[in-house]
């Protein structure tokens, strides 16, 4: 076991595994991580030396309805009470909210008459961007910290898990959706079934679900180990995902293709029984290309281990050369891909000196598990590392073109996924792969 590791059993009346969605027993096993730190959590820099928590982390599919979820959560309150990211750091982000918002208000005419409702609404990011359109937006959010930075700007946050209690409570004060969305959101809820029943609760008869979530397959395809974490309950595809929704008496009507998180869906869903808006022919194909990938079947899973496996060992290679070597290595983004792969890598601070991120909340403690220290990005000008380790590979432009001026001391950029890469720095911004 890695340093710094303490293990938290599970209760002993903890009921045996079975399949959040249809009940059937978890029997088959994609990959076992091993214990895990939880991706999201931050330690104090002073914290005494004692090692962090970690929990069992294990996918599993079930081969009734293939479903791809953990086969054990730990508590939401610990991951979700409070929380350390915030959707508007990110350029990227807050651009493609931008472009969510402009989107839906044309193409679902949405008016200063209508609701926009948003679950996991976050530090109210994208809800601010139908807020700028004169549209009334709720948002709703478990962790008070992030809930009390939506209100403070301007976006109405109830703070709540949501789930049908919620529905219900939202009902009673008049709250009916004509947009309702939930952006890497649903796979974040262990009460899967009370969450969808709470969205078609709260729905609007005329209204629109949109749902994004990362592809599985795009998962697979792109060895995407490092999405796997305690907070990501389950992994879904467009297929299992319109099984779920149809139990709840929702209906897939469009689905869109994200590059987002290396491969997002984006799904659109309305009541089955309103019907109101066309099928598109994209539902259709999109679920064609799963089948033809081989997600119809448990076993296209396993191939999540192998790609785990030559990913730790790719960034464990580069790091035992470079200390061999002598060459100083920094990470930028303590985001929880980044936990995931530092302590399944079994990097320390002798490893990588400081992991650099634009997010305040983060910056002053440590990484979970390995304990490595988060800084604010400056710190990469001051200490001229010789390396630095983009760990949200999945924002790898964004961050190569924003620290592009490490070229002037020769800094050098190293992807790790799906296949680690070494990539020159360039002052305009246009990094090169290295020879």
């Amino acid at each position: 076991m890695a340093p710094n590791a303490r293990t938290i059993p599970l209760p002993d009346a903890a009921p045996p595994a079975a399949c959040r969605f249809c009940g059937s027993g978890l029997t088959y096993e994609a990959c076992d991580f091993g214990d895990q730190p939880l991706a999201n959590h931050i330690v104090p820099m002073e914290a005494p030396a004692e090692p962090d928590p970690r929990f069992p982390l294990r996918v599993m599919v079930c081969t009734a309805c293939l479903l791809a979820q953990l086969e054990k959560t730990a508590d939401p309150a610990m991951m979700f009470g409070e929380y350390t990211y915030l959707s508007s750091v990110s350029a990227f982000w807050r651009e493609h909210a931008a472009r969510f918002a402009g989107h839906a208000t044309a193409r679902f005419a949405l008016t200063n008459q209508s609701l926009v409702m948003e679950i996991g609404s976050n530090d109210g990011t994208t809800l601010s961007e139908f807020a700028a359109r004169g549209i009334p937006c709720l948002g709703i959010d478990p962790a008070a910290n992030v809930a009390a930075e939506a209100r403070r700007r301007g976006v109405p946050t109830l703070t709540a898990f949501f789930g049908e209690r919620t529905a219900a409570a939202l009902l009673r004060d008049g709250n009916r959706a004509d947009l309702l969305f939930a952006n890497n959101v649903l796979g974040h809820v262990p009460a899967l079934l009370d969450c969808v029943r709470g969205l078609a609760l709260v729905l609007a008869p005329n209204g629109v679900l949109s749902i994004e979530v990362p592809h599985v397959l795009a998962m697979l395809r792109g060895n995407q180990f490092d999405t796997v974490y305690h907070e990501h309950v389950f992994y879904f595809s467009a297929s299992v995902l319109h099984r779920i929704l149809g139990s709840a008496g929702l209906a897939i009507f469009d689905i869109e293709l994200l590059p987002t998180h290396g491969g997002s869906l984006r799904i659109f869903a309305q009541h089955a029984a309103t019907g109101q808006h066309i099928v598109t022919a994209a539902p259709e194909r999109i679920m064609a290309d799963e089948r033809d990938a081989g997600l119809q079947t448990p076993e296209r899973y396993r191939t999540l281990a192998d790609a785990a496996a030559r990913v730790v060992r790719g960034l464990r290679g580069f790091l035992d050369r470079a200390r061999a070597d002598g060459a100083t290595v920094a990470a930028y983004g303590a985001a929880a891909k980044g936990t995931m792969l530092l302590n399944a890598a079994g990097a320390t601070e002798a490893d990588i000196r400081f992991v650099a991120d634009a997010n305040p909340l983060k910056q002053g403690n440590r990484v979970s598990g390995c304990r490595i220290p988060i800084v604010a990005p400056d710190r990469i000008r001051d200490a001229r590392p010789d390396f630095v380790l983009v760990l949200p590979w999945n924002l790898a432009d964004e961050i190569t073109r924003t620290l592009g001026f490490i070229a002037a001391w020769g800094g050098r950029f190293v992807i790790p996924s799906p296949e680690l890469r070494i990539i020159e720095a360039t002052s305009n911004g246009k990094p090169v792969i290295a020879p």
